[in-house]
């Protein structure tokens, strides 16, 4: 595999075959569109993108997209039904590259990460005191 060192998220998209470059190309326009303000960095050279601390990070494979962070039980519980028949572990959910992206259920996930950061930064914050 060739060395990489991806600066932005245009610059890891511009690496993939046009079709998978649409699909996360239409996964980031949602978290912009939940989120408009979330910072887009490079992390583990992959899309990262941060709100209130790590949000949500994605990547592409030969056979489909992977959104991952650490998903909490929480998490996968409210969405257990929606992600039944995707591959999904602690920290990944796989969107095969052969079926139409869930882009519903993606913006839920985002909205449920985001409010989780949201709560997180309260506890933190209320520690300090």
């Amino acid at each position: 595999m060739a060395k990489t060192d991806y600066q932005s998220i245009d610059e890891y998209q511009n690496t993939l075959q046009e079709e998978t470059k649409e699909r996360l190309q239409s996964i980031r326009k949602a978290i912009h569109e939940i989120v408009p303000d979330v910072e887009e960095v490079i992390s583990y050279q992959i899309p990262c993108f941060k709100f209130k601390g790590y949000l949500i990070y994605y990547s592409a494979y030969a056979r489909h997209i992977s959104l991952s962070y650490p998903y909490s039980k929480e998490l996968l519980a409210k969405f257990e039904s929606e992600l039944k028949d995707l591959s999904v572990s602690k920290s990944a959910i796989q969107f095969p590259n052969n079926k139409p992206l869930p882009l519903d259920l993606i913006k839920g996930i985002v909205s449920f990460r985001v409010q989780e950061n949201i709560q997180n930064e309260v506890a933190k914050s209320k520690k300090k005191k």
